[in-house]
């Protein structure tokens, strides 16, 4: 059956995976279904082993009871085969005399009887004569069973009576004309009874031993389900709002495995969240001023009697706004996608090519005196698209706060951070440089830096850009693992770098070289930074 769409009715598809709907499966909850497997198999387990133990007891039984007939014919036997009278040292002279000496010599087990027979006639009964007189009377008072085994062809059998199973033998022995026989029977009816009760105790001990087990299985299943019971309600608790909670994670098992990779999916959504509202605010919040601009000049401007040296004005200053807004939504966008794991690409990069395309880039920005004061040879493993972007914004900011024919200096170096190498890249200008304050925050978004004495450029939010730059630079720097930093001193211009170490956290590094000309922006004790 398949829904109007061509997909199987009952599911639907996500992506690659085709989920089913909640309807199907079993309604049973997990804790049952668990306590239910675990009872069964238990169960399965105890009447195997009762019913095992019944079967082997049952044996044991047959075999005692076939060893003690088997002792008493041999040893009848052997007394026949020695014939002589223990009484009086002479040789027998009857079967009659024999049988009656060796029955009043014997002495008969659990169940046991023995019969002496002499001419097919009953001759002696050790069971009723002596020993057991509470055994039932089947074997001579039943004529039909004593017939069977008088006349049986063979010389041992098995007959099924009231009281249970009687297992026999028999011997025969002749003297002359007289013929006779002994009997050995056992009734197995009492070992059989007593095997039924240990049976049967053995059975309640397994039906106590099985409640046990469904009252520990019940709390055991109860102490592995909780953590999912715990993600259940954490997943039932967030809302598009509140994305905070997350799962205790207890332990280093399976459950604590799930509970952890829970917790790392709401990270993920939460920063998704966070990123993607962040956008909308910052996109609300920049994009309302040159929305207000253009709308307040078209209003002004009177398309039907405005002149055209009016009207290209109020065009060129519409273009103008429309032009920061493009600007705005594309930084925007490259700080929306810097929270995405392929923000940068890792590749093994010659430093020596990259600086030198940098500072041919760079020179396009601005007539200034551009000097490139030394380069790391060697080979580092980050994404030189993204470091380009980050230098040349530093370049651009370089260029927004000098004046044609100013110095503006570029370099770079392999340093050491704390056991691992990095590659430093710095731009330094001759600018007002950057107040003390200022130095951490104009690396956040939508931040500019102050006004600072000498600065002839005039206040930062009159020179353009919307504050963006720098934090697209630390985003650069944070996805590499890195930091960007500014120094300085105020007006003595200002050093911006990034400091790139050359393993990515999947362990690939990077070989270094050596350094062209002496020479560094500055040290790490001195410097204002803005980490990761």
């Amino acid at each position: 059956m398949t829904t109007e769409s061509g997909k199987p009715a009952g599911t639907e598809r996500t992506g690659h995976l085709r989920i089913p709907h909640p309807g199907r499966g079993s309604a049973l909850p997990a804790r049952w279904r668990i306590l239910s497997w675990i009872l069964l198999t238990t169960a399965v387990a105890l009447v195997a082993v009762v019913v095992t133990a019944r079967v082997l007891l049952l044996n044991h039984v047959d075999r005692d009871a076939n060893a003690d007939i088997t002792q008493e014919i041999d040893e009848f036997r052997a007394f026949a085969a020695e014939g002589v009278d223990p009484t009086t040292t002479f040789p027998f002279t009857s079967v009659e005399r024999m049988l009656e000496v060796y029955l009043n010599r014997q002495h008969t087990s659990e169940g046991e009887v023995i019969v002496g027979v002499v001419d097919g006639s009953l001759l002696f009964d050790r069971r009723i004569a002596v020993d057991r007189p509470d055994l039932p009377a089947n074997l001579t008072e039943d004529g039909v069973m004593f017939e069977r085994i008088l006349n049986a062809p063979t010389g041992s059998g098995v007959h099924e009576v009231d009281g249970g199973q009687v297992r026999w033998a028999r011997a025969d022995v002749t003297s002359g004309d007289d013929r006779g026989a002994l009997i050995v029977a056992v009734f197995t009816a009492e070992q059989r009874a007593k095997v039924a009760d240990t049976a049967r105790t053995i059975g309640l001990v397994a039906i106590g031993g099985l409640g046990l087990t469904a009252i520990i299985g019940w709390l055991v299943a109860g102490q592995i389900l909780a953590p999912i019971r715990q993600v259940r309600e954490v997943a039932a608790a967030i809302g598009e709002k509140d994305l905070t909670s997350r799962v205790p994670v207890h332990g280093r098992d399976d459950i604590a495995a799930l509970a952890q990779t829970f917790n790392s999916m709401l990270d993920r959504l939460e920063q998704a969240y966070t990123t993607q509202q962040q956008f909308v605010d910052d996109a609300g919040h920049e994009l309302r001023t040159p929305i207000t601009v253009i709308r307040g000049h078209l209003e002004l401007m009177d398309l039907g009697h405005a002149d055209d040296a009016t009207r290209e004005e109020t065009i060129r200053l519409v273009e103008d706004e429309l032009d920061r807004m493009a600007r705005i939504v594309t930084d925007l966008l490259v700080l929306a996608k810097a929270e995405r794991p392929d923000f940068v690409q890792r590749r093994p990069v010659d430093v020596t090519d990259l600086m030198l395309d940098v500072e041919a880039k760079a020179q396009m920005l601005g007539t200034r005196d551009w000097q490139l004061m030394e380069i790391a040879e060697g080979m580092a493993d980050i994404d030189a698209q993204r470091v380009t972007q980050a230098v040349l914004q530093y370049a651009t900011n370089a260029v927004t706060h000098t004046h044609p024919g100013d110095v503006i200096q570029l370099g770079s170096v392999f340093v050491e951070h704390d056991g691992t190498e990095h590659l430093r890249i710095w731009v330094r200008d001759t600018g007002p440089g950057v107040a003390p304050d200022d130095a951490a925050r104009i690396f956040e978004r939508f931040r500019r830096g102050r006004t600072v004495p000498g600065d002839r450029h005039g206040p930062a939010a009159e020179r353009g850009g919307a504050g963006l730059g720098l934090a697209i630079v630390r985003a650069i720097a944070d996805a590499h693992h890195g930091s960007a930093w500014v120094e300085s001193a105020v007006g003595h211009g200002a050093t911006f770098g990034i400091d790139l170490p050359l393993r990515d956290p999947a362990g690939t590094t990077g070989t270094t070289g050596t350094t062209g000309t002496a020479g560094s922006p500055g040290t790490a004790e001195t410097r204002r930074t803005a980490s990761q």
